[in-house]
């Protein structure tokens, strides 16, 4: 028999070892995405805007359904009538011709990729100096904002430019959130 005593883990210490893990599954997908885009470039985008027009009929009717839920606020009622009404208009435009669901894809990622790097880099500034992955964190935003302002300014005329930036853009991505992931379990075993 033992006399160890069993300490539970806390929540910190669970907390951290579950980021990193998760940004290291985010990496690799990230990484083996903008690989497969890369590699099969028609294919992907055709793939993608199909998938993205299935998304936005999916994602308008069930925030129609939220909508009306029971008890749900005004303002929430009327944001969610307004978003699932243009979800489901975009759909319609993505499904109308295959090229404007690709324009659309690529203006949602843009506006995505932006709102993740200003997020990324507040984050950052909000962390104390010397947090372990700070400086990752703000190349990181930079980086993911360099890649939405590419998106949302980069006139989309061929498929090709768009695969091209989205792939490596999607790698870089990947590269950088491993990175971050080994950071994050660095510092969870150091708790």
């Amino acid at each position: 028999m033992s006399n160890a005593t069993y300490v539970p883990e806390s929540p910190l210490h669970a907390l951290a070892r579950g980021a990193w893990q998760s940004e290291l599954t985010l990496g690799l997908l990230s990484v083996v995405l903008g690989i497969i885009i890369l590699a099969w470039p028609g294919p992907s985008l055709l793939v993608a805007g199909v998938l993205f027009g299935i998304y936005l009929i999916v994602s308008g009717v069930l925030q129609l359904v939220s909508a009306f839920g029971p008890h749900v606020g005004t303002g929430f009622r009327v944001m969610a009538l307004i978003s699932g009404a243009l979800s489901l208009i975009l759909a319609f435009f993505a499904f109308r011709h295959v090229g404007n669901a690709i324009f659309l894809l690529a203006i949602w990622i843009g506006i995505s990729w932006l709102f993740r790097g200003i997020s990324a880099l507040i984050a950052a500034a909000d962390a104390p100096s010397g947090t372990p992955g700070r400086g990752w964190a703000i190349f990181f935003g930079i980086l993911v904002l360099i890649g939405g302002f590419m998106l949302m300014a980069w006139p989309i005329s061929s498929i090709a430019t768009l695969t091209l930036a989205v792939g490596i853009t999607m790698i870089v991505l990947g590269v950088m959130e491993f990175i971050s992931g080994f950071q994050l379990r660095s510092a969870a075993n150091h708790l």
